[in-house]
């Protein structure tokens, strides 16, 4: 394969995932519980996923690589169900910490039920080997990618 093939796949391949992505945070919006945003969504879904006892918005905004200020207005909300709690942070005086709560944790939860029955749909369309197969590759590509952002 020539290096202008291998690029164009490449980039046809970046091409579907960005499209893919939008796709999904769609059909994942019009699924979430009541009152919960994608964002808030993702943010839940990454203290559960990582395991995460608290984080501050700084991190959380560059790990969503959004604006302070967009994940200020997200925790905010987020807040305001008590999903979070944002307190002050013990070990920087000026700073703020994020802490997951039991109710933002089962918040999460409802809103993996909520897309179940879209995923079953889709696992019946393509088959849960097709998903096996690509989750090293995307696993890997997400990685480098990560690795490579300012």
């Amino acid at each position: 394969m020539s290096q202008d093939e291998a690029l164009a796949i490449a980039f046809d391949v970046m091409t579907e995932t960005a499209i893919i992505g939008r796709l999904a945070d769609t059909a994942l919006g019009q699924t979430l519980p009541g009152g919960l945003s994608v964002a808030g969504f993702g943010v839940l879904n990454h203290f559960v996923r990582l395991n995460l006892t608290g984080e501050s918005p700084s991190k959380l905004a560059r790990a969503f690589q959004v604006a302070k200020g967009a994940m200020t207005y997200t925790l905010q909300q987020l807040e305001a169900q008590e999903y979070v709690r944002i307190l002050p942070d013990p070990s920087d005086a000026r700073g703020k910490v994020v802490r997951i709560t039991p109710k933002g944790r089962r918040a999460r939860d409802a809103g993996i039920t909520s897309v179940r029955p879209g995923m079953e749909k889709l696992i019946e369309a393509l088959g849960a080997d097709e998903f096996k197969r690509a989750r090293p590759f995307l696993a890997r590509l997400r990685v480098i990618l990560d690795a490579a952002r300012s």
